[in-house]
């Protein structure tokens, strides 16, 4: 996997994280910078740590499933970002606590990041480098829950469900890839 198709499942990845961000900038009057330095710290954190365990999950049966690899990363890609895209539909708003407290952001961010563990089982299959992987995910996702904590302050919830549009369509045309390059279809 390249730098630019890791960008960009960086950045797939990080989209639930950011709707969230953006939804914690709506919540806050006042806005701070320690609370987009809080959001980015626990989204990317948790995004970071998601993938590496699912790195180890997937790695401990790799042999068991090693035919099968190219289809389970694009059947989880795929459930996945159909879910962000359905997501991204529903007309009801998000409620989102205005707390910053520890219990509420390990919450949040533990349900942004269930998507990455998968992704990181599939990591597994295709012999990521997951330190590098996971440093990426991280880094990206902390910049893009920073930045929208301050969107939703400023803008409000006008480019949330865009924003998971775009992580959904992202993260299943990268399942698509991954099934073309296994069978042969794509370089």
């Amino acid at each position: 996997m390249g730098l630019l198709e890791l960008f960009i499942l960086a950045v797939g990845l990080s989209m639930d994280a950011f709707a969230v961000s953006v939804c914690k900038g709506l919540s806050v009057k006042k806005m701070e910078p320690k609370h987009a330095l809080i959001c980015g710290a626990y989204f990317g954190g948790f995004q970071a740590l998601m993938p590496a365990l699912g790195y180890l999950l997937g790695s401990q049966f790799e042999s068991m499933i090693t035919q099968i690899d190219h289809w389970i990363a694009f059947v989880l890609l795929g459930i996945i970002g159909s879910s962000m895209i359905k997501e991204s539909r529903e007309d009801e708003e998000e409620e989102v606590s205005a707390s910053f407290d520890v219990k509420t952001m390990l919450a949040l961010a533990v349900a942004t990041s269930i998507d990455a563990l998968a992704v990181g089982v599939t990591f597994a299959f295709l012999h990521v480098n997951i330190v590098w992987a996971v440093t990426f995910i991280g880094c990206t996702t902390f910049v893009l829950s920073a930045i929208g904590v301050k969107a939703g302050n400023v803008f409000g919830m006008k480019y949330k469900s865009r924003a998971e549009l775009a992580g959904g369509v992202i993260l299943i045309l990268m399942g698509i890839k991954i099934l073309l390059e296994h069978l042969g279809f794509l370089g």
